[in-house]
Order: structure tokens, then C-alpha cells, then sequence
């Protein structure tokens, strides 16, 4: 079969940058070069509608994709997507172009064209959380919803920590409370650990949930089929989703599609910390945050996080 030759080099392209990928593992988080995956492949779709080759990066090409996309997208995230191009141009042996004036006109431009204001999710307080968790149903999966909301708020965790939290990283304590090491996050890189603390709330409900599991440990929260716990471990979209449908349970009332993600119990129990007195730095070791910049953005709206 006959091909032009732009689908040629395509394809050429393709195998390349699989090439490129493969050497990307194990030095980057699996999430991260899933990202630059869909990232690259997107870019490389829209080069094959315009007719125009992918890599090495043309600036006046890349000037192009900025504005094909500048009311269609986030500025932070086309910076993210070039942040992807950038990086497999590299691994691929290509000079990195993108220092143009145009190039960065470009991004000035977009950059003013949109508002400023980034989009934050509503943060879940102790209060609301307290109805998330009664809200939950007498069955197996409730009961490990109950245990996944109430530490996800405690450890002020994000998704890709509450999935990978096993049996062994977690210790109860004469108090009633319990400790547990977050052995690697997304700031966390290199698995130096985080320590955190559960309430005896936390440790009363990740107790009820515990006695489910089979024996053996191995990772604390996994998918429910029925009465019978899976083998198979939650992904990070299954938490969003049981955070949003737990706060319609608990307000009656469906919030809209963007207030609520998997992040807004790390968000609340930050702002909540904030409300009670303590400073920016304690919250960051909380949290695990290394950016001063990125806490106050959780932060700023805490006074104003009323959802009744």
C-alpha cells in the first residue's frame, strides 16, 4: 500500500518516540509520563491534521499550537504540554527551539488573553466531612469510604497517596490515634517519607475497614465487587468519585461538576488548620507542600469556603 509521505515520517515519528518513553521509566513518576503520553499524542494528532511534522519542534509550529488553543485552553496547562513537547524533543536528540520572540509573544499573549484567577477545588471541612462519613451506607463499601474520607482528610493526602498506602505503613497508638509514613508523593520523588497522624476517628473506621481485608497486607484501599473485597487497588478517579457523590449524600444537593475533586479533602483540612491557628510552615509539613506559592493558593479562600 502506498503511502504519502507524510504518514511515512508519522509513523517513523511513532516508533521514536516510543523509543523516547521507554527511557523515561523509573526516573519519572508513572503519573507524569502517562501525562506526557497524552501530552505528546495530541500534539502529534493535530500536526497530522495541519500536514505539518511533529519533531523536531518548528517554533513557527509550536507559535501555531499556542494559538490553536488559546481560548480553548488553560495557559498553565499549554505550558504543561510544551513542558512535555520540550522534553521528548530532547530525548530525541532535537535542539530545543522554543526561544524565540515569537515563541514567547505567543505564551505572553495567552497568558494575558485569560484570567488570572486559577481554579481551586472548594475545600471539605471537618464539619461537612463528619456528614460525608455518616452519610455512608451499613455495607462493605461504606464502611471503606468511611475509612478513605476520614484519613484522606487527616493526612491532608492526595489521591495517588491514599492509593498507595499499605497495611505496613500504618501504626496505632496507645492514644487511641494512629501514625503512618507516606513513603512517596508527587513532591517526594525520591521516597524520603512524610510522617502523619489519624484521629481516633481515622483509627476507629481504618480499624472496622482493616478486619474486611484478607490477611497477608498489601495496599489498604481496593475496589468492592458485592460483599467481597477485590485484589484490585482503587484508582485515583474512584476517590474523586467518592468524594463528590459523598458530599451529594451528605448535603442532598448535587454541587456543581467543578467545585468538588479528589483534592478538596486536602484542601479543606488545610484551610481548616489555617482557621485554628497554625502557621504556613507547620501546614506545609503537614501536607508535604515545598512551595510557599502553592499553599497560599489552597489557602486564600479558606474564610470564605461556606457551602450552606
Amino acid at each position: 500500500m502506498y503511502l504519502c509521505p507524510i504518514l511515512v515520517l508519522m509513523d517513523y515519528l511513532n516508533n521514536q518516540i516510543s523509543t523516547a518513553f521507554k527511557r523515561l521509566d523509573g526516573a519519572y513518576a508513572p503519573n507524569t509520563i502517562r501525562s506526557y503520553y497524552a501530552d505528546v499524542a495530541q500534539f502529534v494528532d493535530w500536526c497530522g491534521e495541519k500536514s505539518v511534522p511533529a519533531f523536531p519542534l518548528d517554533d513557527k509550529v509550536l507559535v501555531d499550537f499556542i494559538g490553536a488553543h488559546q481560548f480553548t485552553l488553560k495557559y498553565a496547562t499549554v505550558r504543561r504540554k510544551l513542558a512535555a513537547l520540550r522534553k521528548i524533543n530532547s530525548l530525541l536528540g532535537c535542539p530545543d527551539v522554543a526561544h524565540s520572540q515569537e515563541f514567547h509573544l505567543a505564551l505572553r499573549r495567552m497568558r494575558r488573553g485569560q484570567s488570572a484567577e486559577r481554579w481551586q477545588a472548594r475545600g471539605i471541612n471537618e464539619d461537612l466531612l463528619l456528614r460525608m462519613i455518616a452519610a455512608q451506607p451499613r455495607t462493605l463499601t461504606g464502611t471503606r469510604n468511611r475509612a478513605l474520607l476520614s484519613l484522606g482528610y487527616d493526612f491532608l493526602a492526595r489521591r495517588s497517596e491514599l492509593t498507595a498506602l499499605e497495611v505496613g505503613d500504618i501504626k496505632f497508638s496507645e492514644g487511641g490515634g494512629l501514625r503512618a509514613v507516606i513513603c512517596r508523593s508527587k513532591a517526594d520523588q525520591f521516597g524520603r517519607g512524610r510522617l502523619v497522624y489519624g484521629s481516633q476517628r481515622s483509627a476507629k473506621h481504618l480499624r472496622a475497614w482493616l478486619k474486611c481485608l484478607p490477611e497477608g497486607g498489601g495496599l489498604i484501599f481496593r475496589a468492592v465487587g458485592g460483599d467481597k473485597v477485590l485484589g484490585r487497588p482503587l484508582c485515583g478517579r474512584s476517590v474523586s468519585n467518592i468524594v463528590k457523590l459523598s458530599v451529594v449524600k451528605a448535603r442532598g444537593a448535587r454541587p456543581r461538576e467543578c467545585e468538588v475533586s479528589g483534592h478538596s479533602l486536602r484542601v479543606g483540612a488545610a484551610q481548616d488548620l489555617l482557621v485554628r491557628g497554625h502557621d504556613i510552615s507547620a501546614i506545609m509539613r503537614a501536607g508535604g507542600w515545598d512551595s510557599v506559592r502553592v499553599v497560599n493558593n489552597y489557602l486564600r479562600l479558606a474564610e470564605h469556603n461556606i457551602w450552606e
